[in-house]
């Protein structure tokens, strides 16, 4: 049975951090410099990460040298990440839907962190609580999938093998959602989850940004910093103010 919000759940587990323990951080490093050189963020930038996971990304900006702020609804993910704090990089338990209480020279979202809620209201509390973080003048960065894209190149189903586990994860695209259903075994008990991310659109990010007051002021479609084109980005990274 689902928990209510089902990253709560799936995002604890070490299942997902073994699932996902292949992901690329060259390129998610090329992206915090490409993004960071083209903000020109100056070199005292206090950014935050929200949520930060187990704080790849917040590690990596901060040997770019920048203070850095991570947040995220795990605990168990910022108990890892509280091993590699300094003076310039810290982390904490954080509801993105909260108000932040400090200001930022820069917000970041990153990985498809964003668009969780069933319920619009809760997306738009997010954007509206990473808002309250900005520094006049500040900028935030939303880097998101472009679903139009996905739903064109869909996989539906597929299985992946890793350290002896093996998942089943299955794609469908249901009731204005992203849906991936993950099955999985270990020590003869079976485990499902499902990832569950809204379809937004760049017309549907800019009405929510509208809403709350943000102007975007710059769209990419990769992390090489590409324009954003609509068939064939694998992003869609929104810079906003």
């Amino acid at each position: 049975m689902e928990t209510q919000d089902w990253f709560s759940s799936w995002f604890d587990t070490p299942y997902y951090h073994t699932l996902y323990k292949h992901r690329n951080d060259a390129d998610a490093q090329l992206f915090m410099q490409n993004i960071t050189n083209y903000l020109t963020l100056p070199e005292n930038a206090h950014i935050a990460d929200l949520p930060c996971g187990k704080g790849r990304h917040s590690i990596y900006l901060n040997s770019l040298g920048y203070k850095v702020t991570g947040g995220d609804l795990s605990k168990n993910s910022i108990d890892h990440a509280k091993q590699f704090e300094n003076d310039n990089l810290s982390f904490e338990v954080w509801d993105m839907r909260k108000s932040l209480e400090l200001k930022y020279d820069a917000v970041f979202n990153l990985f498809t962190s964003f668009g969780y809620f069933d319920d619009d209201k809760e997306d738009i509390l997010v954007l509206e609580g990473m808002k309250s973080g900005l520094k006049e003048g500040a900028f935030l960065v939303l880097d998101f999938l472009n679903v139009i894209k996905v739903k064109e190149n869909l996989v539906r189903k597929e299985t992946k093998t890793v350290d002896h586990i093996t998942f089943h994860i299955e794609r469908e695209i249901k009731e204005g959602f992203i849906l991936k259903h993950i099955s999985f075994e270990d020590n003869n008990q079976q485990y499902n989850y499902t990832e569950k991310v809204k379809f937004l659109d760049f017309a549907k990010m800019k009405h929510y940004f509208n809403k709350v007051g943000l102007t975007i002021i710059d769209i990419f479609g990769d992390y090489n910093l590409n324009t954003f084109d609509e068939k064939n980005s694998s992003r869609l990274i929104l810079v906003a103010q």
